[in-house]
């Protein structure tokens, strides 16, 4: 069963543009798999999904190309390596970063595709993010201190 749930979910992502669990659960309960949020954020853990802009503003989930996955790995590990310190003002978060080394993390930040940035602009030793709001600039700054 979790086989075929797991294949009508990569089905649905590409027939539709799937913008979070709630439509993914509502369109797998149309086809008659009866499952919670919880399984479908499962599901998408190991699918390997990942969130992308639409062409119209919005967000839908995507497979993850395998060579996709490695790059991004070795730009979390770069980027790790590379940030000293994270902050954030209002809907600004500043990341501080060893000398040279902001613009290869700041690259990092763009490929990992989080939803509520709006923008990146990096220095030398200093990378600006624009979040949508001061709370996803704080969710930000969690996600990363987590990572690191």
């Amino acid at each position: 069963m979790k086989k075929k749930r797991l294949e009508k979910i990569l089905e649905l992502i590409e027939k539709y543009d799937v913008e979070n669990q709630d439509v993914l659960m509502k369109l797998l309960h149309q086809e008659g798999f009866h499952v919670t949020q919880a399984t479908v954020s499962r599901d998408i853990k190991e699918l390997d999904l990942i969130k992308v802009v639409t062409g119209y503003g919005g967000y839908k989930y995507m497979k993850r190309e395998s060579d996709r996955k490695a790059s991004s790995d070795k730009y979390i590990s770069i980027f790790c390596e590379s940030v000293i310190g994270i902050d954030y003002a209002g809907n600004l978060v500043v990341i501080k970063s060893h000398n040279g080394m902001a613009n290869a993390a700041c690259a990092a930040i763009d490929t990992m595709h989080f939803s509520d940035i709006l923008g990146t602009i990096a220095g030398d030793d200093t990378i600006f993010v624009a979040c949508k709001s001061e709370q996803a600039a704080k969710r930000l700054c969690d996600e990363v201190n987590a990572m690191m």
